[in-house]
């Protein structure tokens, strides 16, 4: 019995540490996103920040859609060639990245670039008191720091999806016609049949709140580096960086299964 009871608490601890957790990212979310509006607005930090998150991550996820696009060509031409059904390349190919893969994996390669060293940042100038000279100069600190990231999150995402998913079309047209010897006018006819404006929105759901999620995890987790548990310093900023990326990749997969299963099969 008191096993039981000792159970039964440590669960019940654990689940308003989780409820309150959420709460706080909420509550960080929320005021980050419309302080941008305060003003004079920041349009210098939200061009940086497009620099960074957006441009400077163009160059990862174009190679990651190449090789992305080609693995699936080859793998899918191999695989529909055993039924007869080559010509399905184009579809099968255009389906997995515009609705699964292009959102995934280009926020994945963000979190991997930009938000671990945007975790990283953050925590340092935690660290080094930098953001309580904020708060000393009367700056909002969170204004400062997240608003123009979260915007600039919001606008990336999309446009990097784009360019991932065209690239990883064409990464499937080099496998599956010039390198195996598919028709590529078979190939580019089936990719525009198969491919809907449903599932082209679908894919802009998802990144956009793959945005939402990412940067506001890595902003958090750089924010409150002071507060790790038994941890702190440059170790705590370690443990800040790899905790933002972990969870950032986790919530992208449980996101993706959520709106997977309303939007594409509701």
């Amino acid at each position: 019995m008191d096993f039981f009871l000792m159970l039964s608490k440590l669960l019940g601890q654990k689940v308003i540490y989780t409820v309150n957790g959420l709460g706080k990212i909420f509550i960080f979310f929320i005021k980050g996103l419309f302080l941008f509006f305060k003003w004079p607005f920041q349009v210098s930090k939200l061009l940086n920040q497009l620099y960074f998150i957006g441009l400077k991550s163009v160059l990862i996820v174009c190679l990651t859609g190449l090789f992305t696009g080609m693995v699936l060509g080859l793998q899918g031409y191999y695989t529909l060639i055993k039924f007869g059904s080559e010509g399905y390349l184009g579809t099968a190919v255009a389906l997995t990245i515009v609705r699964e893969l292009g959102p995934v994996l280009t926020a994945i390669m963000i979190v991997a670039r930009a938000g671990s060293a945007m975790t990283a940042e953050i925590g340092i100038m935690r660290i080094s008191e930098q953001i309580d000279a904020l708060e000393t100069m009367n700056i909002n600190p969170l204004r400062f720091i997240f608003s123009s990231r979260i915007w600039a999150g919001i606008i990336s995402f999309p446009l990097l999806t784009a360019i991932f998913d065209f690239i990883g079309i064409i990464g499937g047209y080099i496998s599956g016609s010039l390198l195996l010897g598919l028709n590529a006018g078979i190939y580019f006819a089936r990719v525009e049949s198969s491919i809907t404006l449903n599932d082209v929105n679908g894919g802009f759901i998802k990144s956009f709140i793959f945005a939402l999620v990412v940067i506001t995890i890595c902003c958090y987790k750089g924010f409150y580096t002071h507060l790790q548990k038994n941890v702190s310093g440059s170790k705590g900023v370690g443990y800040s960086t790899t905790s933002a990326v972990v969870l950032s990749c986790v919530w992208i997969l449980v996101f993706d299964y959520v709106i997977t299963s309303f939007y594409f099969n509701g």
